[in-house]
């Protein structure tokens, strides 16, 4: 599976951007698929994900309310909304995708896209 990332770039807090997960090699029918992301000197840190298999989504806390993660299957792409960004999402932004194991920790995750860069100014 090659998981490409991409939509990151430079925003102003409050503003957003959508990113997007494009999967080839495999489909990805009853994986998760998730967002993490790493900010310097920080470890990599999950941010969102969504479990094909019934269309469940998780997020973390930091941006509940915020973030939207969406899935379109038939394009095997995986979305993710950034809306109200702070300053403090600034990060590369990795989308990930597992079977077995918690949807919220790394270790779950196999395949991993390259990274897209997300940089919020004040």
């Amino acid at each position: 599976v090659q998981l490409q990332a991409s939509g990151g770039g430079l925003v102003q807090a409050g503003g957003s951007l959508r990113l997007t997960c494009a999967a080839s090699g495999r489909t990805f029918s009853n994986y998760a698929t998730a967002w993490f992301r790493q900010a310097p000197g920080k470890d990599r840190e999950f941010v969102a994900a969504i479990r094909w298999s019934g269309d469940s989504t998780y997020y973390a806390d930091s941006v509940k309310g915020r973030f939207i993660i969406s899935g379109d299957n038939a394009k095997n792409t995986v979305y993710l909304q950034m809306n109200s960004l702070k300053r403090e999402d600034t990060a590369v932004y990795y989308c990930a995708g597992g079977l077995y194991g918690s949807t919220y920790y790394i270790g779950t995750y196999e395949y991993w896209g390259q990274g897209t860069l997300v940089t919020v100014s004040s």
